[in-house]
């Protein structure tokens, strides 16, 4: 069993530094290669991805040695992840030497303090995972059913850091996996926005929740029934707002008009298309 393990634990490491190593070489490899990696940043190219590097090899280990293999994917998966590091630093000596946010936050908290709470960080990755997978599974089938609004995906879950000059190795990482965990989470609470004002839109009770969730749901502060309304209320506020049939939350884009019309931004839905959800 341990040689078992060791292979996991191998070839975890192999496959994650030779993923990495295409990653980097398509941008050389002319306008196709160009154009692939663009879609490797954006919509199901980056799920392809974040699932290749982050869930894949845990779920290959677990599928293959149980409990031991997905300890040993792990374990892989942090050795080759401190092996890229290195070498990108290595291969961009100018930027390793000169201003980091590693640097400066060792400096504030202690380089201890600064790497166990990043590591720790790491822990909610498969939770993200999970999420996007539910964008991609629960939401789309409300669209059709419902008419709630499909969403481009790839217009919220996308990286681009990696264009900011003088990020490397450790910054350059994390920086990815928090640019990647804020698009799926905005995607996924916009989506909330929706089911919330279409299913329930009444106000909470506690004041203080209320005050706490309006940044992510504003339709609080927006058109949700007073705590102490009744039903005839919320009766009233559904047909007022879905009279036209659109199903949106309350203070959705497209409800907002230009002369009776639309506004044609690029936050209005459009009908799901290449890899949307």
């Amino acid at each position: 069993m341990m040689t078992h393990a060791l292979c996991i634990f191998a070839a975890t490491v192999v496959s994650l530094l030779l993923g990495a190593g295409i990653l980097h070489l398509l941008p050389r490899l002319g306008k196709p290669g160009r154009s692939v990696s663009e879609w490797l940043c954006r919509g199901i190219g980056l799920d392809l991805v974040i699932t290749y590097f982050t869930v894949a090899p845990m779920i290959v280990g677990m599928w293959c040695f149980g409990w031991r293999g997905f300890l040993s994917a792990v374990a892989g998966q942090v050795v080759g992840l401190l092996i890229w590091t290195r070498l990108h630093e290595l291969a961009h000596p100018a930027a390793r030497k000169g201003p980091r946010i590693v640097h400066t936050i060792n400096r504030s908290v202690g380089r201890w303090r600064n790497h166990s709470a990043v590591w720790i960080t790491a822990l909610a990755v498969p939770l993200f995972w999970f999420v996007r997978i539910g964008e991609w599974v629960i939401y789309p089938p409300l669209t059709w059913i419902i008419k709630l609004p499909p969403y481009k995906s790839a217009e919220w879950v996308n990286v681009s850091r990696y264009k900011f000059d003088g990020l490397v190795g450790h910054d350059l990482v994390w920086c990815l996996y928090c640019d990647w965990m804020t698009g799926v989470w905005s995607l996924g609470t916009e989506m909330l926005r929706n089911v919330e004002s279409f299913w329930c839109p009444i106000r909470f009770y506690s004041g203080k929740k209320c005050e706490n969730c309006t940044i992510d749901f504003p339709d609080i502060d927006n058109g949700w029934v007073d705590a102490d309304g009744n039903m005839a209320d919320v009766v009233k506020v559904l047909e007022e707002k879905h009279k036209d049939g659109d199903h949106s939350w309350f203070g959705h884009p497209r409800r907002v008009t230009v002369e009776g019309e639309p506004q044609g931004d690029s936050t209005t839905p459009t009908t799901p298309v290449d890899g949307d959800a």
